[in-house]
């Protein structure tokens, strides 16, 4: 195997832009500490890092493999490696299953409910690429896939899956709506011309507004987890910085500009991360 080669398929996990693994794990990180009440055990800790980098690039290769045929038309995936023909579509759906079965092997550690749970998992990153084809709602998709994670989180620390834990999954499903819409805004012009599904579309020129009211779904969510695990002033102190992000993201939509929507995609993983060192330090302190 060539330097070239390589370079495509490094290019294709898409581990040389982190924010998607960031999407991932921050949700898992909250789902940790909130099982635990605390640090969770140092090695349940590692491999959901590991876990959120290996399966995020797994999602990447599918989600490619499934728009190899819509890339080349666009002009921000124009240059990846399925539509330039640098990897085939074979190395592709190879490379994926490589990626699932060492993300599996991690689940592997953990017990067997966990074990279970990883299937969905896998399910649902191979699910989500091909959404846009067929429903307005593949951000929802999307956002199944991230949230998953956090039932599984809970179930490694407590082997058990109180419901409690769905509600952190519903917030990040909400956060998954929230920042998809605005990278679909980002792509919407091309999207139109290819026939390809989203939110974006679906909401039209109310997209602004609509991503405002999950904004603040998801804000009143994040209150309702601070009541059930018992969080404090340092977590609320975070909600209102994730306020100001909100109003911040705001301000980059209302120009309808793609650049922007875009920008405020990326800016999005402040949010999880400003909620995740709330809940740290909350349970540090208290």
């Amino acid at each position: 195997m060539n330097r070239q080669t390589l370079k495509a398929y490094y290019q294709l996990t898409r581990l040389n832009r982190p924010i998607g693994i960031y999407l991932v794990l921050w949700p898992a990180l909250w789902g940790l500490w909130l099982a635990a009440d605390g640090v969770p055990p140092w090695d349940i800790l590692g491999i959901f890092i590991l876990g959120a980098i290996i399966m995020r690039s797994a999602g990447c290769v599918i989600n490619d493999y499934a728009d190899r045929h819509f890339d080349g038309h666009v002009s921000r995936t124009c240059t990846r490696p399925l539509a330039t023909g640098q990897l085939s579509e074979k190395q592709a759906l190879g490379f994926f299953v490589i990626l699932a079965l060492l993300g599996l092997s991690l689940v592997l550690w953990l017990n067997a409910l966990t074990i279970w749970m990883s299937l969905g998992a896998v399910a649902l990153a191979i699910l989500y690429p091909f959404m846009k084809r067929y429903t307005y709602w593949p951000q929802a998709f999307l956002g199944a896939a991230f949230a998953w994670a956090v039932p599984m989180a809970f179930t490694a620390v407590q082997n058990q899956l109180p419901w409690q834990s769905w509600l952190v999954f519903a917030i990040t499903m909400v956060w998954a709506l929230i920042y998809d819409t605005a990278y679909a805004m980002a792509d919407k012009a091309d999207d139109v011309k290819l026939g390809i599904k989203s939110t974006a579309i679906l909401f039209g020129e109310q997209a602004q507004w609509i991503i405002g009211f999950f904004q603040l779904l998801m804000f009143s969510g994040f209150v309702w987890m601070g009541q059930l695990f018992g969080l404090g002033g340092y977590y609320y102190f975070s909600l209102m910085i994730v306020l100001g992000l909100f109003g911040y993201h705001q301000r980059l939509l209302s120009h309808k500009d793609p650049s922007l929507a875009f920008q405020a995609f990326l800016n999005n993983h402040w949010v999880g991360l400003v909620v995740l060192l709330g809940i740290v330090v909350d349970k540090a302190v208290n």
